[in-house]
Order: structure tokens, then sequence, then C-alpha cells
């Protein structure tokens, strides 16, 4: 079925068309209000997929507008105690305002209840319990309030998260103590849940802040796109907001300007940065006709051009919903921590009802209480929740800087596990288009001449190729189907074409038979050039491979990826192009319908990406486990691939499965280490090592670590970031 995407691009009659819309989330603590948000989403009626995603706060759903509106699921995710907005962005500076206000309210009422509560101990000044009541009394209700918002939410969803084991825990410390003070039995409290509260919101903000560095990629391209345009309306320059470019519109690009859309030149010449779209540093030459793309800046040329596409169809706009959507899209890796997630929390908290329990058989009733409040703090599942969100937010940052687009956290998952990779042929490891490769004889002039009045692609390479020849004017110029032309050139007749052509006419070849032989075995298309009935020499016109395609083929194999080619060329070409690559396997003569098939066939032994750029290629790149599109190619080929490579560039298929390997190996060293940290710490919380060391780990010291390790996690995920490709 997957072969068939193609099909897509038609107009599909008498089917539900579906709707993808990402909504925005507040409220979300954890991994586990994740799952609840997913799970509401999914089991509605209409909707085809959702993905909830934690580090971005987005869900990206996929529905039937003709059973289910964009209201009824906003009002799915309110019913589970969450708010979602539709193209409402959240302000992440209006998030770390409101945090850090938190905090610095949190402070001020626990920095003194920690002060009195430890240095003043063994020494109480009157009515210490009191004021330490007092002090601890609004940063339990009034910025902890969040928490017991979302443990409420969470036990109506019959389920237990972060705001759970928090609220539990603090709760436990707050209200023991106002029972010591009230009946003056055993000690107080009040700065444990205090500072505890106020390192858990501290480790919130911190987490923010690195969170906001993992999207740090899609905010710079979001601030690049130009806020005005100069348009030609009415034979007058007027300078317009970018909102108010329609397509069709005439713009006015000056030296040092930002291109406002996406178009084509009509008149002028320029080079062009476009490093932020491509990843490419060096400014690429653009004359009449060439296309540019929106928020790429001009640098020494002025020129007009015609707005193509505008809006949420420019080719920046594409790209960042293109890297919103792979950021929301879960890798299967991801499942894992969601089903720990799931089933975490319940235990901690049956731990902590058996630390209480156990320890108030052993211990005095103060011990039993910070043991279990401590393995509920320090158990909280953040981290592991954010360890393969954060490490995909920065891969697909860093391919889209290096003009790699991945679309997805499955795709980045499933690219290092490739074995094979099906390259097509023409336009991807070829330029595409026929270069003059060899010239034998002093034949171009008089041939570009002949050729100049022929519209055949072959014409117009030699035209190319000699555009620094004056060329001859040519009577009686006639198209021979199939063969060539022919004309009189300065009273005498010439033909120009191939062998039939020659044959026809009675050429004689031998003058130039062996050459036509050896450059035919290199796979090249040889034209003769005869004045009457004597060859004069002849010109071979080839599809040239890219200058980086041998390198990019050895890059993979170094990688120990198996390489084929598949094209609808002879054999004979085929061999020669594939010889000149470095490209051992090859399929010719195949038709476009069938390539998806020789992906069939090589999936039976292995995962198989595919990298073509045609329309005839979308079937291949569907099938394949990761499709690769060029940039330069079709929208279709764009739209069917897994990755798209930008720069127009086979050395970034290398680099596209370095980049799913580093991200692959950072997501395994987070769940690791969110893992581990869990595992250590729960039984040190309970007091396991009490008896041996007589060291008890404190609810205030728990809370520091359980913020330590999802802030740890974060940092590990933007290492990637300095990491080469």
């Amino acid at each position: 079925m997957a072969h068939l995407l193609v099909a897509l691009v038609v107009v599909d009659v008498g089917r539900n068309k579906m709707t993808k819309i990402n909504i925005d989330i507040t409220g979300m603590h954890c991994a586990s209000c994740v799952t609840i948000i997913d799970r509401a989403l999914n089991k509605a009626e209409g909707v085809d997929s959702a993905n909830v995603n934690f580090s971005t706060e987005k869900a990206t759903v996929k529905f039937d507008p003709k059973l289910i509106s964009e209201g009824k699921l906003l009002q799915i995710i309110k019913e589970k105690g969450y708010q979602g907005s539709i193209n409402g962005r959240k302000d992440r500076k209006e998030e770390l305002k409101k945090l850090e206000s938190s905090v610095v309210f949190s402070a001020i009422f626990a920095i003194p209840a920690f002060i009195l509560g430890m240095f003043f101990m063994g020494n109480p000044f009157p009515f210490q319990d009191y004021i330490m009541w007092a002090l601890a009394t609004p940063v339990q209700f009034y910025i902890g309030k969040s928490f017991y918002k979302g443990a409420f939410l969470a036990l109506k969803n019959k389920t237990a998260n972060m705001d759970t084991l928090i609220a539990l825990g603090t709760s436990a410390a707050y209200f023991y103590s106002v029972y010591a003070v009230l009946f003056s039995v055993g000690h107080q409290y009040f700065e444990a849940s205090a500072v505890l509260i106020t390192l858990v919101i501290f480790g919130k903000y911190l987490e923010a802040v690195a969170k906001g560095k993992t999207s740090e990629a899609i905010t710079k391209l979001m601030k690049m796109g130009a806020k005005t345009a100069t348009v030609v309306r009415d034979n007058k320059e007027l300078k317009i907001p970018i909102d108010n470019v329609v397509k069709g519109d005439i713009l006015v690009i000056k030296p040092g300007e930002k291109i406002p859309v996406d178009g084509e030149i009509i008149d002028g010449s320029s080079s062009i940065d476009e490093s932020l779209v491509t990843g490419e540093s060096i400014p690429v030459e653009k004359r009449k006709g060439d296309t540019v793309i929106g928020s790429t800046i001009n640098k020494t040329g002025s020129f007009r051009f015609v707005a193509t596409r505008v809006g949420k169809e420019t080719t920046l706009a594409r790209i960042i919903k293109l890297i919103e959507e792979a950021q929301t899209r879960k890798a299967p890796i991801q499942r894992f921590a969601d089903r720990v997630s799931s089933f975490f929390v319940p235990v901690v908290i049956i731990i902590a009802i058996f630390t209480f329990s156990f320890w108030s058989f052993y211990a005095p009733f103060n011990f039993a209480l910070i043991t279990s409040v401590s393995v509920l703090v320090i158990a909280c599942p953040c981290a592991l929740g954010l360890a393969t969100p954060t490490a995909i937010m920065v891969g697909t940052g860093k391919g889209a800087k290096k003009g790699i687009l991945i679309k997805g956290g499955d795709a980045l998952e499933t690219a290092h596990k490739l074995k094979y990779i099906v390259f097509d042929k023409t336009g991807t490891i070829t330029r595409g288009a026929p270069v003059v490769t060899d010239i034998v004889g002093d034949v171009l002039q008089v041939a570009a001449s002949i050729e100049k009045s022929s519209e055949h692609p072959l014409a117009e390479a030699i035209v190319k190729k000699a555009k620094d020849l004056n060329l001859i004017d040519v009577k009686n110029f006639k198209a021979i189907i199939g063969r060539g032309v022919q004309a009189i050139v300065k009273g005498k007749s010439y033909f120009f074409g191939n062998l039939r052509l020659m044959n026809e006419k009675k050429i004689d070849l031998s003058p130039v038979n062996t050459k036509i032989k050896e450059l035919e075995n290199e796979g090249k298309t040889v034209m003769v050039l005869a004045k009457e009935n004597l060859a004069l020499g002849l010109i071979a016109v080839a599809d040239e491979i890219k200058t980086d395609s041998k390198e990019a083929i050895s890059n993979l194999k170094e990688l120990g990826i198996k390489v084929f080619m598949l094209t609808g060329d002879n054999k004979r070409t085929a061999d020669s192009i594939a010889r000149n690559a470095g490209i051992k396997n090859v399929f010719a003569e195949v038709l476009p319908e069938e390539k998806a098939n020789y992906v069939k066939k090589l999936q039976k032994k292995g995962k198989v990406g595919a990298v073509g750029d045609g329309i005839n290629d979308a079937p291949m790149l569907a099938q394949a486990d990761i499709g690769i599109a060029m940039g330069s190619g079709t929208d279709v080929a764009m739209e069917s691939g897994s990755i798209v490579l930008m720069r127009d560039s086979l050395l970034d298929v290398a680099k596209a499965i370095k980049l799913s390997k580093l991200t692959m190996s950072k997501i395994k060293q987070n769940m690791f280490w969110a893992l581990f940290y869990n595992s250590l710490g729960i039984p040190i919380a309970a007091g396991v090592l009490y008896p041996l060391t007589g060291w008890l780990l404190s609810p205030m010291i728990a809370g520091g670590a359980m913020a330590l390790s999802s802030v740890s996690v974060i940092t590990n995920s933007l290492l990637l970031r300095k990491k080469k490709l």
C-alpha cells in the first residue's frame, strides 16, 4: 500500500480527507500527563493519529473534520485537566518569567524557614515553630497549588503522575508538622516541605531554560523571515507588510536585502546566500528563470522576481512546519519510556507506603515519615520522560541547520539501522541534464550553428558548450525525428546526428569508427557531424555524475551499507555511470512502477533506504523504510521522503545516517542514566543504607537530586549540537 502514496497528489474523490493540526498544550508536568492526553485523543472517533510531546508541549493530531471538530479536540484536552490552543504559539519567555517569579516568591519564604529549621534547631527562640508554619504555608498552598491541581486531575483520570508524588510528599511533611506544633509532639518539618517545593519549582525553571535551548533551531528559523517587501503595483514601487504579498506580485530586491517570499527571477541577476535553508555557505549565482527562496539573503546584484509561493506555502514555512511535526512525532523507543512512566508512579507510591510501614515498626515516626517522603520525591520520572524527545529536538534541529530535514523521531531512529540504500540515477547520482563530454575534430561551431534551431535537450547542451563562439547562419534546417538534423551551411549540406542517420545518408565513418565505439562503451551518446558524405568529427554527450557522488557512495560503504542503483536507462549507460560512481549493484531498464518492487525484495534482507528526486521516485521512496528526497526534486518526492536533503548533495545521505546514530546514542545514554538514577535513588531514599552507614537521604536533597536529574538529561542532549557529522 505504501507505494501508492504518490496517488495522494491526485485529487481524491469520494474519500474523506484528513486534516493535520498542531495544538499547544499547557499544564503538562511529566510523562504521565503525555500518556493521559495521548490516550484520550487517540480514542476519539474521527482521530486517525495523535502524538503528544512533553518537550515541545505540543500535540500533532491527524483527524477527519467530518467526524470531529477542532473544538471537540480542545474539549477532550480540557476534560482531562489541561488547556489546548490552536495556532497560539506559547510564549516561552512568558512561561520562564512566571516560573522565575514563582521561584523568587517561594525562596523568599523557604530560605528563612530553612535557616530557622537547620541552624536554630537546638536553640529555638520564642514562637519559632509558628513563624516557620507561617513561612511554609504560602509556599505549600500558593506555589504548591499547581501540584495539588495536577494530582487531583491525575486521580480523576484514574492514574498518578509527578504532581501526585510531590503533593503526597510535601503534604505529609506539612500536615504532620501542623500536628506536631499543635499537640507539641515531636519535631516539625515545615522547612522540608517549603524547601522541597522551592527546589522542584527551581528545577522546572532550569528545565524550561534547557528545553528552550533544544528548540533554538526552529526559533531562529522563525525569526529569519522578512517583515516587509517591495512590490510593483500600478507601475509604482510600494513597501508593504510581508503578509500582504500575493501570488503573481512583482517584487524588487536590492543588494543586501532579504528575499521576502519564494519566486522566479524575471529580470536581473545576483548571488544569494541560501545557507539558512540549505546549510551551504557559498552564495549561489542566480539569473533570469532561476528560483529564489524566501528569507534567503541577496548579496550583490539587483533583480525583480514574480512571487510563486507566499504565506504558509513558502519553503521556509514548510520547513518550519516539517520540523515542528518531526519534533512531535515519537520515536519507537519513546514507547518504552511511556510504558514505564505509566506504571512507575503507582509502583513508587506502593514502595513509599511500604517504606513508611516498615520503618514505623523499627524506628521513630519521624524517621518513617522522612524516608517515605524522600522516596516519593526522588522517584519522579521526569528525566525518563525527557530522555527521548529532547534528544530528537536537538537532533532534528542540528540536521535542519545542515540542510538535512528529518520528518520525525521514527525516521531518526530507523535511519541508523539501514543495511541497503537504493539510488535513482538521473538527477540523483547524475546532474539530470546532458552536458558535452568529448569533441573530436573542429566541429563544435558548425554543429552548434545547426542545433540552435532545434528544441532537443541534446541540442541545448551543444549550444551551451559553444556559448563563446560566433555561430554561423544556416539555411534549410530540418529535424529528422529519432536521427538528428540537417542544414545548408555556406552552400554545403551538413548532417548531424546518430549512427542511424549516418548509415541512411551513406556517410563514410572510417575516420571516427574507433572513437565512436570507445565513447559508446563509456555510456555516452555520440553524434557525428558529416559534410556531404564524409564524417568530419563527433560530439559526445552524457548525463555526468555529480562531483560528490563517488565520495558519497564511498562514505556509505564505510558505514557498512550496501549500495544499489535503479534506473530506467539501458544497461550499458547504467553500468558506465555505476562504475564511475563506485556502485557494483545495478538494476537497469526498470520501469517507474517497478522500482518499489525492487525495494520490497531487498526489504526481505534488511532495512532499506531509497534516494530520489522525481515523481517517478515517489513510490520507491514511500515503500522504503527511509525515503530520502533531494531538495531540488519535485514536491511529490519531498512529500514521500522521510528525510529531505535541501543542499542537493549526496554527501548528506551519510551525514543523515551519522546524525541518526549520534541521536540514538544520546537517547540510550539518557534512558540509562534516568533509569539508573531511579533504581539507585529509591532504595537509598528508603533508608537501605541507614543500618550500615547511619546516613539518611533528606527530602530536600531528594528534591534537588530529582531536579538535577532532569536538567542533566537535557544537558546531555544539548551536547549533541557540538558533534561533527
